[in-house]
């Protein structure tokens, strides 16, 4: 779980029971409570988002008007509604990119390291407020906690279960120059992280392409570095895609 504050970032929490009165009061100081899962099974998860009650109804439900394998939809917001997948096998980022489209998912919302809205806490955007300065609730509408679903994998893309996979291979450093070898790299990496790249991926790239290492003389230095710098990358992809496309 997690805690954002749109000026301050994000900042992870582990569940459990005791931590929910804490989670309350900062939801009520007008923070977001976030969701998603566990870094070990992240391949067999992917988030729908910004979803209508008619794509809902049509793409999560069967002809008999029952839930479809495997789901836990979660109204944010009336009307407004983000649904978890849980796929029988692991996912690489591509073909979750594949099915985040065939979904109708919110087409701003990159399948790498997403956070979804927790349910039993108050919508805190701006644009909820109503007249009473009320936010809405989000609302656990349904869990299948025993099925997965079976998800069918396009010929053209390749499962690999550990880590995201680059969308786009034609960029490069160059590309993202600001005359400045920190600034440089964070635009890069940056760059990287919206088109799906896993950190691994970004650290070598960044580690082949720069080519002055002075102020980071060391393997030890030097991996502590581009650390830092994936790290802080994603936490802006992270907060900037959860205000402009959630």
């Amino acid at each position: 779980m997690a805690v954002l504050e749109l000026n301050k970032g994000l900042w992870t929490l582990k569940p459990t029971n005791s931590i929910i009165p804490y989670l309350k009061a900062e939801n009520a100081n007008g923070r977001h409570i976030l969701l998603k899962p566990d870094k070990k099974v992240e391949n067999y998860y992917f988030l729908i988002d910004d979803l209508n009650e008619a794509i809902l109804e049509y793409h999560h439900k069967t002809d008999k008007n029952k839930w479809r394998p495997g789901r836990m939809v979660i109204e944010t917001s009336p009307g407004n509604y983000q649904v978890w997948i849980h796929s029988s096998c692991a996912l690489n980022n591509n073909v979750k990119q594949y099915w985040l489209k065939k979904l109708k998912s919110d087409p701003g919302a990159k399948p790498n390291n997403r956070w979804g809205r927790c349910p039993g806490f108050r919508n805190r955007k701006e644009k909820y407020s109503n007249s009473k300065g009320y936010y809405p609730l989000s609302k656990l509408v349904w869990i299948d906690w025993e099925n997965e679903a079976k998800i069918p994998i396009p010929k053209l893309f390749s499962i690999q279960p550990r880590g995201g996979v680059c969308q786009n291979i034609n960029i490069s450093r160059l590309n993202y120059e600001r005359g400045n070898e920190s600034s440089t790299d964070f635009s890069y990496a940056l760059a990287l992280i919206r088109i799906g790249c896993s950190n691994n991926e970004i650290k070598q790239r960044l580690s082949d392409e720069r080519k002055n290492w002075t102020n980071h003389k060391g393997e030890k230095r030097k991996n502590l570095y581009l650390d830092r710098t994936i790290n802080n990358a994603r936490k802006i992809a992270e907060q900037s895609h959860y205000i402009n496309n959630e």
